[in-house]
């Protein structure tokens, strides 16, 4: 009997070796997220990169950088702040203050849309390595929109 459980104890053993390589490259980075994305409506890509321990975004390319009106770049003209108005959209840091939760999920962020001048709640989860789900929202994760973003390669 003592052979039988020394036999699965060391079959155990292997198994739990053989297993613990694969689950750590299961695990993420909390760099993972850093990179040029495409955002969901395919109209830009926004950079993430690392600031300290927290991560920001900037949007760093336009499908239509100018104003069609003045063929002058696009500016962040429904900022609330008028002073604000003036400034480019190429460059304009618009995801802030992202904590790496663990799980491939970065929380307690902030995403301003130049679009409507509104900054919302954030919370991004990576799936796999080439795919972004970003959800913006008032109050609760459950009232709001998630926009998936594809890795620019």
């Amino acid at each position: 009997m003592k052979k039988y459980a020394r036999l699965i104890f060391s079959l155990f053993f292997l198994s739990c070796c053989l297993m613990l390589p694969a689950s750590i490259a299961l695990a993420q980075s909390p760099d993972a997220v850093t990179g040029t994305w495409l955002t969901g409506s395919k109209k830009g890509h926004v950079e993430i990169y690392k600031q300290g321990s927290r991560y920001f975004g900037k949007i760093v390319w336009l499908k239509e950088p100018n104003d069609p009106a003045t063929n002058k770049p696009k500016t962040d003209s429904n900022n609330p702040d008028p002073a604000k108005r003036k400034q480019p959209l190429v460059g304009l840091v618009n995801l802030k203050g992202f904590a790496f939760e663990g799980d491939n999920t970065w929380v307690d962020g902030t995403i301003y849309d130049p679009e409507n001048g509104k900054e919302y709640s954030c919370k991004m989860t990576l799936r796999g390595n080439s795919t972004l789900d970003v959800r913006g929202y008032v109050g609760v994760s459950l009232l709001g929109r998630t926009d998936t973003w594809q890795r620019v390669k």
